[in-house]
């Protein structure tokens, strides 16, 4: 099983995804950290990526999930994923991907970026983001957790739907 933390700049992907990579004991990886640098010097400079973009970045996930698949690991990720075409190439890394959709309104978002500090992506591509985002279909597999809600009770609920999922233990009803 593979599970990436979705949603938009500033929804706490990395933060979240990390929590609860470490309290299972899981392999993780930050999808920022496979762009290739013209992909950050586009987002640094205010510039959205396209779909050419983020193509290469994609595939490189998805073999990232591929090669863990081969080793029988579960793994944790964030990554955007904000299209279902995005999704649909993560998930050709290996059956079994469930998405964990971190999603709050824009305004809640917008504070988180203009607070965070030493990013690449800058508050400004939010708008740009949240148009381009495609919430997950009915029948993706995956969970959306509202993350308007206090830190600890985000990742106390993101742990438990991706515990449920894996069969550690029963998830509460998300919300």
């Amino acid at each position: 099983m593979h599970v990436v933390f979705m949603g938009v700049s500033g929804s706490g992907k990395s933060t979240v995804a990390l929590s609860v990579a470490q309290s299972l004991g899981l392999p993780y990886a930050e999808a920022d950290g496979f762009h290739p640098e013209a992909n950050i010097a586009k987002m640094s400079a205010g510039t959205p990526l396209t779909d050419e973009d983020r193509g290469p970045w994609l595939h490189t996930l998805a073999d990232w999930i591929r090669g863990h698949e081969l080793r029988g690991e579960t793994t944790l990720m964030a990554c955007s994923a904000l299209k279902r075409s995005y999704r649909d190439i993560l998930r050709g890394g290996a059956p079994g991907v469930y998405f964990v959709h971190l999603d709050a309104p824009t305004e809640v978002i917008a504070e988180r970026l203009r607070a965070r500090a030493g990013h690449f992506m800058p508050a400004g591509l939010l708008a740009s983001q949240q148009a381009t985002l495609e919430p997950l279909g009915d029948d993706e597999e995956g969970v959306t957790i509202d993350v308007s809600v206090p830190a600890p009770q985000v990742a106390e609920r993101a742990l438990d739907a991706v515990a449920a999922v894996l069969g550690r233990r029963p998830a509460p009803p998300q919300g």
